[in-house]
């Protein structure tokens, strides 16, 4: 679990259960996109709740998943993104 620390001392990360995030202090969790299927079976992932774009489709959920997993991690994460940050 990759966690970026502002200079403000914030954190951000892509939440997964791997670390207990209470041991940081108050939490603000918010959706990164919806993965959701389409009228026709498969699957996108909708990352407009950080301005991103809608991924897939996909034949699978789990693509939509990994997919969305790996924009979040190289386009929201990232330090360079921080200032751009809601």
């Amino acid at each position: 679990m990759q966690l970026v620390i502002t200079p403000s001392g914030s954190v951000r990360c892509i939440y997964s259960e791997q670390l207990d995030l209470h041991q940081l202090g108050r939490l603000a969790i918010e959706r990164g996109s919806h993965v959701e299927p389409t009228g026709d079976g498969q699957w996108t992932a909708d990352l407009s709740p950080v301005n991103g774009p809608v991924l897939g489709p996909f034949a699978c959920r789990s693509e939509a998943l990994d997919a969305e997993f790996r924009w979040l991690e190289e386009h929201w994460l990232t330090p360079s993104t921080l200032s751009a940050a809601r």
